[in-house]
């Protein structure tokens, strides 16, 4: 199975276990009047948000390069995810005023079993999720499926602080709930920035990571006959990079032997480096 293909299938997932989940978590919100499972649904209604944004950005990268797009389709799936972002950074803006309203106000709720039975049955359903996605990640080294198990595992820790604040709310403390409600919008607010800056990165095309540069040119020095590298360059390439450079090697070489050593690099690096995409290498004489 391919990584586009794993994508596809973590998004339906994500997709229908959010949906299931922003149901229950409405009628039992809503009807309470409790802004800790309200807060908690519009983060599901995120969530669904998110997974078909993912679904759709992973369906346009997948497609291969054309004339038009020479480098292929890549950058899809972080374009998706900055519009995925601000939708969030404004949701989470939204429960935040709600919440801390409903502090100022001294809003009560209607304590209700339901309120820790949507809580149980959300904290088992993101764990299953989380447990799939992240074995998925691990095995394809898949970037976007490990955001999503991230997110899952994320949702689990929220949807516990949730129950803990239905619990104590049962004692009459009611402005916890309030509180959770702001806690789990900024938990929100913060996800959606963090993801706003990585997709802001790839899209500005910053360089690739210390550790793969430093891979690449473990690689490099293991050929003796290459005495010199200069003009490393890298661009993003959706979550790989295409990388070049310049070598140097023995003036009285002949072109077939210069450019082999070039073009076994080249392939080396492609096959051993998972976050290249592609290698361009130029040879000089010296």
């Amino acid at each position: 199975m391919d990584r586009f293909k794993s994508v596809k299938i973590a998004s339906i997932l994500g997709i229908a276990g959010n949906l299931f989940l922003l149901i229950i978590k409405a009628i039992v919100g809503f009807i309470s009047g409790s802004q800790a499972m309200i807060a908690d649904s519009f983060n599901s209604a995120g969530d669904i948000f998110s997974s078909a944004m993912t679904f759709v950005g992973n369906k346009i990268a997948s497609k291969p390069y054309d004339e038009d797009h020479n480098l292929g389709h890549g950058k899809a799936e972080y374009i998706y995810s900055m519009l995925i972002s601000i939708v969030m950074i404004l949701t989470s803006l939204f429960i935040i005023k709600d919440a801390l309203l409903s502090i100022y106000n001294h809003s009560h709720y209607e304590f209700s079993m339901w309120l820790v039975v949507v809580c149980i049955v959300t904290i088992i359903t993101k764990f299953l999720l989380f447990i799939y996605t992240n074995k998925m990640s691990k095995k394809l080294n898949n970037l976007l499926i490990k955001a999503n198990s991230e997110d899952h595992r994320n949702d689990c820790i929220v949807t516990s602080c949730n129950l803990v604040s239905c619990v104590i709310s049962h004692m009459g403390i009611y402005w916890i709930d309030g509180v959770v409600g702001s806690g789990i919008a900024f938990w929100i607010l913060i996800s959606a920035v963090k993801i706003f800056i990585q997709s802001y990165d790839v899209l500005m095309d910053k360089s690739i990571n210390e550790k793969a540069k430093e891979e690449v040119f473990g690689i490099i020095n293991q050929h003796k006959e290459i005495q010199k590298v200069t003009h490393f360059n890298s661009t993003p390439v959706g979550y790989q990079y295409q990388i070049s450079f310049s070598i140097f090697v023995d003036g009285n070489m002949s072109t077939f032997e210069s450019h082999k050593i070039a073009d076994d690099l080249e392939k080396e690096i492609d096959r051993k480096i998972d976050e290249v995409y592609l290698t361009v290498i130029h040879v000089n004489p010296i």
